[in-house]
């Protein structure tokens, strides 16, 4: 505990200087209120009243537990980048704690709207949050909150904070320019992006590369079946190198193609998605690398939706859906680092039931 406090420490208050409440004490507060389920500002008020005794023995309350105005004028006025970067220290030290290297395969990049996070009148755009996704280890290396809905900024900005060498960047086609693979080659990283229409010439090109390599009958591939869930879903990936003429775009190596049959009541769906990598790789690989990236969409944002109820959560004003949210994934991080073979909604569950198990769960953090 007293690791994640101390990074608390370094989080620049936002608030006036007679303020009551000691900041690092009000975010562990609301940490672990999250970690027992909490919602809600109402909610970590509640949790604080609730656990007053046992909670004044790891912070200080010499002012008694904060109220729910206390903690959402907190979260209103802190300012997302200070515990983003937070954000980014815990995840370092929970990742040196329980011996793990810096990331060498997948690494996915995705935006997640807060649905509910609007502000009065402004529906049609809620805060979007970015993160930064290890596939292997499922667990996230940053999250940032795209300022005016600017994923593509937020994007190059939270990449600068974790280290890439050696993996494989992978992101939709939004993330598809040359900027942005520019940004991942210099990090010391390949890049594999889903390729769209919206970047047309090299679409096409794809396109026409593929029927040309199609028509000759000598394009190689790699297939793969899988069934369940009332579906029966084919996919076959294949390779080409860069056509000759491709437009420019940084590092480009190879282009790939998988074509998808999905059969389900008696129906069958055909796809074709391309991909664009830096790094030459063989169909097979293309397609683990290609299936990997839904690993950010399974276990992080599915979790966060149903576990954690994140776009139900209706806080709105300010910086508060943006600061929540990064309190989010951190307790789905340290959740999911406790080794218990338990879902992440019971250790959720335990860790306000029993508070032996709460206490482990920030064993690993030291």
């Amino acid at each position: 505990m007293d690791s994640v406090i101390s990074i608390f420490y370094e989080v620049r208050d936002p608030r006036d200087f007679n303020a009551r409440h000691d900041l690092a004490a009000m975010l562990f507060i609301a940490l672990a209120a999250t970690l027992c389920g909490a919602k809600s500002c109402v909610d970590i008020a509640d949790f604080a009243a609730a656990n007053a005794g046992e909670l004044s023995e790891i912070v200080d309350l010499a002012h008694g537990p904060p109220s729910h105005d206390c903690f959402s004028r907190l979260f209103r006025l802190l300012d997302p980048d200070e515990l983003a970067t937070a954000f980014a220290r815990f995840m370092a030290a929970l990742r040196e704690s329980l011996g793990l290297p810096a990331p060498k395969g997948v690494v996915a990049v995705d935006g997640k709207s807060l649905r509910r996070g609007y502000e009065r009148g402004r529906a049609h755009m809620p805060p979007l949050m970015v993160s930064v996704w290890d596939a292997e280890t499922r667990l996230s290396l940053a999250s940032t909150h795209a300022d005016g809905g600017n994923e593509v900024a937020a994007t190059l900005k939270a990449l600068k904070s974790v280290v890439l060498k050696g993996c494989i960047v992978t992101a939709d086609a939004l993330h598809c320019h040359p900027r942005m693979a520019q940004a991942v080659r210099e990090r010391g990283a390949h890049y594999a992006f889903k390729l769209k229409g919206n970047h047309a010439l090299l679409y096409s090109c794809a396109e026409q590369a593929f029927a040309a390599a199609d028509a000759a009958g000598t394009l190689s591939f790699h297939e793969q079946t899988d069934t369940g869930h009332d579906r029966r879903e084919r996919r076959r990936a294949s390779v080409i190198a860069r056509p000759a003429d491709a437009p420019d775009f940084p590092a480009l190596t190879v282009i790939g193609r998988i074509q998808v049959a999905r059969q389900a009541k008696g129906k069958t769906a055909h796809t074709v998605h391309f991909v664009v990598s830096s790094k030459r790789l063989s169909p097979k690989r293309m397609l683990e690398v290609a299936r990997t990236h839904w690993s950010v969409e399974n276990h992080l944002h599915w979790r966060l939706d149903v576990v954690f109820n994140e776009d139900d959560a209706r806080t709105r004003k300010n910086y508060g859906p943006q600061n929540l949210a990064v309190l989010r994934r951190i307790a789905l991080d340290i959740l999911r680092a406790h080794p218990d073979t338990r879902s992440i909604a019971r250790k959720m569950k335990l860790a306000a039931w029993k508070k032996e198990f709460f206490y482990e769960l920030f064993a690993h953090l030291r």
